[in-house]
């Protein structure tokens, strides 16, 4: 299912763009392991500290429309070096703050705002325009798998730094990985051709934008779209409190969360597979619903070691596979001219939910001491968002195909 990468060039782009995911996304999914530390230095409270990143979730996602779109007109070469270089100022600077609004700007609004700028928008967007049609459902599997795959990577060995060197020290390395990831955009962009237009995509940017903006489908996806985002923020902020309500290790939330990204590894390469071979929104409807049986299963079982890995491995199959098919439909909606500035409008959905999951969790375990709420709220959305899938207007994989 993957024969169509094989060609050095895709293979190539495709690579470099799950690349600088890898080093924009993971440490973000893995950015909970410090709110103890930097709580027990500061004195800032978990409140604070969640608003910080629920804060952060809300600018990712509203940086998403504007990257894309600077991307779409002038090419995704300064915006992805831009982005990496916000990204490391914000970790850099997050230890100089001992205020609550300082954490807020740099842990929360700089480190966001870099991240965002290198997220899965402008690469698939970037991507796509030099990709053959063929090529493009499983690249969006490898790229995303990208992402998860550096929170594998980056869970344990920031926990292993905030261990060993501290909190403050971590954020600096962190910094300079970051950095190091420059290369990867000139074999993302150099010796690139022009983007590649398509019959009917001629239209001008804001026309398209508000085309897309009338379409039931493309709200339909937006909804669905919001609850995926709450549930990845409430859990990689408030996954380590969980752990340490149940009296476990620290080590046993770094690892969970490097579960996820692990699984998650295998979960987009297979939706980047069930894109070319299912209609996208039953492959996302299975996937939310999927959340809302694991989640049960999780709030009957005992907590322990066990039950976490075998919960984050659960739902690190779904964690954000949801990508690919959502990115697909967006593309077979509108078509790929302008995909980098309506896929980030739908991640900006996304990321309205992240900001309440990051939010209401902080609330939640400030007022109850538990986050027994937001299980249930979790549950709850994971199953409409299941159903508000189902009415979206997709061709079918093989007509759509063919017409292509």
């Amino acid at each position: 299912m993957f024969a169509s990468l094989r060609r050095p060039d895709v293979l190539i782009t495709t690579l470099a763009a799950a690349g600088i995911f890898m080093v924009t996304m993971g440490p973000r999914q893995a950015l909970g392991l410090f709110i103890a530390p930097i709580d027990a230095d500061t004195g800032v409270g978990i409140a604070t500290l969640s608003l910080a990143l629920a804060i952060g979730q809300f600018a990712w996602g509203a940086v998403q429309p504007l990257v894309g779109a600077v991307a779409d007109r002038f090419g995704p070469r300064a915006v992805l070096i831009g982005g990496l270089f916000v990204l490391a100022a914000g970790c850099a600077l997050t230890p100089l703050m001992t205020s609550g609004l300082g954490l807020i700007v740099c842990f929360g609004l700089l480190t966001a705002i870099g991240s965002g700028a290198g997220s899965f928008s402008v690469l698939i967007g970037a991507a796509a325009q030099r990709l053959p049609l063929e090529a493009r459902g499983p690249a969006s599997g490898v790229i995303n798998a990208g992402g998860s795959f550096g929170q594998f990577v980056f869970a344990p060995i920031l926990q292993k730094l905030i261990q060993t060197v501290g909190w403050m020290g971590s954020l600096w390395a962190l910094a300079v990985m970051t950095l190091a990831a420059l290369p990867l955009v000139g074999k993302l962009t150099q010796g690139q051709q022009a983007p590649v237009r398509h019959a009917g995509e001629e239209q001008g940017l804001m026309q398209a934008v508000r085309s897309a903006m009338r379409d039931r489908s493309y709200l339909l996806l937006h909804a669905g779209f919001f609850t995926c985002g709450f549930h990845v923020a409430f859990l990689v902020t408030h996954l380590p409190g969980e752990v340490n309500l149940c009296g476990l290790p620290a080590s046993v939330a770094s690892w969970s969360l490097a579960i996820i990204g692990l699984a998650n590894i295998f979960g987009s390469l297979y939706a980047g597979s069930c894109v070319a071979r299912y209609r996208s929104k039953y492959v996302l409807a299975a996937m939310y619903a999927s959340r809302a049986l694991l989640i049960g299963a999780y709030l009957l079982a005992p907590r322990t070691d066990l039950t976490f890995y075998l919960f984050a491995a659960g739902l690190g199959f779904t964690w954000l596979a949801t990508v690919p098919p959502t990115a697909a439909i967006v593309g077979k909606l509108f078509g790929v001219r302008y995909l980098a500035t309506l896929f980030g409008l739908t991640l900006l959905s996304h990321q309205i939910g992240a900001f309440f999951g990051a939010w209401l969790g902080g609330l939640a375990i400030s007022r109850f001491g538990d986050y027994g709420w937001m299980w249930y709220a979790d549950m709850v959305l994971a199953a409409l968002a299941a159903l508000v899938n189902l009415p979206i207007r997709e061709a079918p994989v093989v007509r759509q195909a063919a017409v292509a």
